[in-house]
This record gives C-alpha cells, sequence and structure tokens, in this order.
C-alpha cells in the first residue's frame, strides 16, 4: 500500500471513531534497514504536517542507530531492550542511556524505555532521568484489553 493509502485509510478509520489525529504516531523500526532517507524524511514530514508524531523504536538495535537521528528527529526515542537489560549492572549501558538522556533533551524528544523486566532496571532507568517505562515487570501484554500494571512496583520506583 502506498504512503499515500496508508494515509488517507488512517485518517477515516480514525475520522470513524472519533480518535483525534494528534494522539497518532508514525512509528520507524530501527531494526529495519531504511533505503531512502529523504524518501523516510518526506513522509515523516507529510505525517507531521497533517498532525501524527514520530517515533523510533527499538533504538540501538539496528542498521541507522546515530545516524538516523542525523536525517530527522522524532517526537519519541523507544530505546531498545539490548541497551536496557541489566543496565543496573552494566556501567557502559548506564554510560551510553545517560549520553542518550542528555541527547534527547537537546534534540529535543521524549525517551521510552522498553523491555523493562525488573525493579532494578526499572529504578536505574528512572535514577538516569527516563520516565516512561515499559516492560513485563510492570505487566504482561494484553488481548482484547488493557493489562492492569503493577502498582506496587511502580510506588517502589517512584520511592527511590
Amino acid at each position: 500500500m502506498s504512503h499515500a493509502r496508508c494515509i488517507r485509510a488512517t485518517i477515516e478509520a480514525a475520522n470513524r471513531v472519533g480518535f483525534p489525529l494528534d494522539r497518532l504516531q508514525f512509528e520507524i523500526t530501527e531494526v529495519e534497514e531504511v533505503r531512502s532517507d529523504g524518501h523516510l524524511r518526506r513522509i515523516v514530514e507529510e505525517y507531521r504536517a497533517i498532525g501524527f508524531g514520530s517515533a523510533i523504536d527499538d533504538f540501538g538495535a539496528g542498521y541507522a542507530g546515530l545516524n538516523l537521528l542525523t536525517h530527522f528527529q522524532p517526537d519519541v526515542l523507544k530505546i531498545d531492550m539490548n541497551l536496557v537489560r541489566n543496565i543496573d549492572q552494566d556501567r557502559t549501558r548506564r554510560l551510553i542511556v545517560r549520553n542518550l538522556v542528555q541527547l534527547a533533551g537537546e534534540l529535543p524528544c521524549t525517551l521510552i524505555a522498553e523491555g523493562i523486566e525488573t525493579l532494578d532496571e526499572a529504578r536505574c532507568l528512572a535514577d538516569l532521568g527516563i520516565t516512561l517505562h515499559q516492560g513485563y515487570a510492570y505487566a504482561r501484554p494484553g488481548f482484547e484489553g488493557l493489562p492492569q500494571p503493577d502498582a506496587a512496583l511502580l510506588e517502589k520506583v517512584k520511592a527511590a
């Protein structure tokens, strides 16, 4: 499907259910190779003009890495779980993520840490300044409904 048809179908679906367009987000998965940066930039600019947000998913796991950020700055940067895994025990991971926090603040874009599985990972990421988390530590994915997050874990992370 062409991106123009994709945009039309997305807008039609959002209008049918009364979903605000400014709440939609176009995600680029960094694990997929981007063959034409100019084409991607034009698509992102067109989506932004409509009001869609943009995100790079799985950042730190794929082909483009920081090079992708030189071509466009997303609204959201989702840090891949491989950078998150055992971050509380790994100085190198902490150093990389600490610098991503600084970079995101200067671009500016919002960071989300993906794949958090332990309280120690969550606390470490919160200490580094990342307040948006997702992962099994909080809740398993749900089917036909939203899962309930682990309220006790949320309180423990906030208390740290």
